[in-house]
C-alpha cells in the first residue's frame, strides 16, 4: 500500500492544531500582539543552490533583486505558553544554477526569480512563560501550521496547426504534416505549505518583544523555479479553418488528434527539470518586533 507523506503530515497537522486548540481554550483571559517581520527567503528546488537556510545574494541585484522576506503578524496568547498566530508576508526569491555547488546545476545554468504572497495560520509553544506580565524573559519557541502560497507559475500555449507552406492546409492527407508553435507566458498560482520551525522570543518591556525564527515550508508545487508546467496551466488550441466530420479542427480527429496528443506530451516531458516528485520548499530567517495590547491575561485556574 503507497502511502501519501504529504497528505499524512498534512493531517497531523491538522489534528495537532485542533487538539492544542481545545487545551488552550481553557484558560481565561486572552492578550493580543501586533508585529513586524523582516529577513531574507530562499527555495530549495530544482534550480539553484539547495541550502535550507541563509542563502547569499546573487551578485546581479538589477537582475535578480534580493532575496527579501517582509511581513505582518497577530497573535493571540491563550496563556504564558500557547499562542496563536495569523502572518501575512512577502517573499521574493532567487535562484541561479551557477550558484549551486553541485556540477550537473552549474553546467546546465538555469536561473530566475519569483514573487510570493503568503497567509499562515500557526500554532506557536513558548518553553518559558513569555508571555506573563513581567518585563523581561527570554524563551525559545517551537511552532507550525497551515498556510497559503500565490505565487507566479509558467502558463503554456501550444498551438497546432498544419503546414501552410507545404500545401497541406488544401490537402492535409500526412499526419505529421502540421507544425506545433508553443508560448509560454507566467500567471498566479495558489499552493498549500506547511511552515514549521522554531524561534528565541525576547519580552524586555511591558509591551514590547523581540524574536528571531527559522522557518520552514514544505510546499504542494514543484512548479515555483518554473522547473515544470502543471497540466492544468496547459491550454491547447486547434485550428478552426479546416473543419472535420465530428468536431471543431481536423486536427482533433484521428489519426491527427493522437499525433497532437503525443507531441503535447513530449513537450510537457520536455519541460520537466529535475525529480518531478520531489516538491519545493520556501524557507526563510526572520527577525521581528511585536507590541502587546489589549486587557491584560488573567491566567486563573
Amino acid at each position: 500500500m503507497k502511502i501519501d507523506v504529504q497528505t499524512f503530515m498534512q493531517k497531523k497537522v491538522i489534528y495537532t492544531l485542533i487538539a492544542l486548540f481545545f487545551i488552550s481554550v481553557g484558560y481565561k483571559g486572552q492578550r493580543h500582539e501586533i508585529g513586524v517581520q523582516l529577513g531574507a527567503s530562499n527555495l530549495v528546488g530544482d534550480i539553484g543552490r539547495t541550502a535550507y537556510v541563509l542563502q547569499n545574494p546573487l551578485k546581479r541585484v538589477s537582475d535578480f533583486g534580493i532575496p527579501f522576506y517582509g511581513g505582518f503578524l497577530y497573535r493571540m496568547n491563550f496563556n504564558p505558553y500557547q499562542t496563536l498566530r495569523f502572518n501575512l508576508g512577502y517573499s521574493h526569491i532567487q535562484f541561479r544554477d551557477r550558484a549551486a555547488v553541485e556540477i550537473y546545476r552549474n553546467k546546465r545554468k538555469m536561473e530566475g526569480t519569483n514573487s510570493i504572497v503568503e497567509a499562515d495560520v500557526i500554532f506557536e509553544y513558548n518553553f518559558f512563560p513569555v508571555n506573563e506580565e513581567q518585563k523581561s524573559l527570554l524563551s525559545p519557541y517551537i511552532f507550525g501550521g497551515l498556510g497559503a502560497m500565490l505565487a507566479n507559475t509558467p502558463q503554456l500555449i501550444i498551438e497546432n496547426d498544419f503546414n501552410r507552406s507545404t500545401g497541406a492546409a488544401k490537402a492535409p492527407d500526412n499526419p505529421n504534416d502540421f507544425v506545433t508553435s508553443t508560448t509560454y507566458t507566467l500567471g498566479k498560482k495558489l499552493t498549500m505549505a506547511i511552515p514549521f520551525g522554531v524561534g528565541l522570543k525576547y519580552k524586555f518591556n511591558y509591551n514590547w518583544a523581540l524574536f528571531g525564527e527559522f522557518m520552514f515550508r514544505p510546499t504542494s508545487s514543484d512548479s515555483i523555479d518554473y522547473s515544470m508546467v502543471d497540466e492544468t496551466n496547459v491550454k491547447v488550441i486547434y485550428n478552426k479553418d479546416i473543419p472535420g466530420s465530428k468536431s471543431k479542427s481536423l486536427l482533433q480527429e484521428a489519426p491527427y488528434k493522437d499525433i497532437a496528443e503525443a507531441v503535447v506530451a513530449d513537450i510537457l516531458k520536455g519541460r520537466q527539470i529535475g525529480n518531478i516528485n520531489s516538491k519545493d520548499w520556501v524557507n526563510t530567517v526572520s527577525i521581528g518586533l511585536s507590541y502587546s495590547f489589549g486587557r491584560p491575561p488573567c491566567y486563573c485556574d
